[in-house]
């Protein structure tokens, strides 16, 4: 004859079964959908907007104002700084008005300072193909001024001075972090990681000089030859009417 489970095990398994197991069940499906977002693929636009990077090449970007250095591997363009040049800018071939600007950025290098053009142009010829100025979102390790309006090259910041001197954290040192950026007449709003950091109203006059251009990826100057690397991923754009 078969021993038979007794009485009070018999609770404890029916207790195991009907509180834990739902428990890994939904601990089973975060890890699944966390493995899944790990191997999305990138650089796949998501419906109604533009991949400005292809994931496999810069071919058609231009790069200005200096001899930095842009390469692309496994989907992503890094570029490093390289010793004597001054701000370099990889620059779409083509010239944005409004629209609404996404991709994430990732410091490898905390000292490096850099950020994104928007509506930029080249405001001085020199001998790396001219000096790009104009309005830019500012990338820097956290707690900083990322997310905030530089005038490159064009009476630098944009921002008002009050943001300028304070110090949020919404950028997240050594890792991805996510950029949303709205350009619409001469309003500029900025989004990092979801959390608003910048609702700028250009002066009319600064504006009439930048309300359309090219976007750049930055690599700052440098002192020295550090070789510092800050990289791009999923660069999407919506042009807006």
């Amino acid at each position: 004859m078969k021993p038979r489970l007794p009485l009070t095990a018999f609770f404890v398994l029916l207790a195991v079964i009907t509180f834990v197991m739902p428990d890994l069940a939904i601990a089973c499906d975060k890890c699944a959908k966390h493995n899944a977002a790990k191997t999305a693929p990138i650089n796949t636009a998501p419906e109604g907007w533009t991949a400005l990077f292809n994931g496999k090449d810069i071919d058609g970007w231009v790069k200005k104002s200096g001899k930095a250095t842009y390469e692309v591997k496994d989907g992503i363009i890094t570029g490093t700084t390289v010793k004597g040049s001054p701000n370099t800018f990889l620059c779409t071939p083509k010239e944005y008005g409004d629209f609404e600007l996404k991709f994430e950025v990732l410091l490898h290098d905390n000292q490096l300072n850099s950020g994104v053009q928007l509506r930029s142009k080249v405001v001085k010829e020199d001998k790396f193909g001219g000096r790009i100025g104009g309005p830019q979102c500012e990338i820097e390790k956290g707690p900083g001024q990322s997310g905030l309006i530089y005038g490159e090259a064009s009476g630098g910041w944009q921002s008002a001075k009050e943001k300028t001197k304070a110090q949020h954290k919404q950028f997240k040192n050594g890792e991805w972090n996510q950029y949303h950026i709205i350009c619409k007449g001469n309003n500029i709003k900025t989004f990092i990681n979801g959390e608003a950091v910048e609702d700028l109203t250009l002066k009319d006059a600064y504006h009439e000089k930048f309300k359309q251009g090219v976007i750049g990826l930055q690599v700052h100057s440098v002192g020295g030859d550090p070789k510092w690397k800050v990289s791009w991923r999923n660069i999407y754009i919506k042009e807006l009417n």
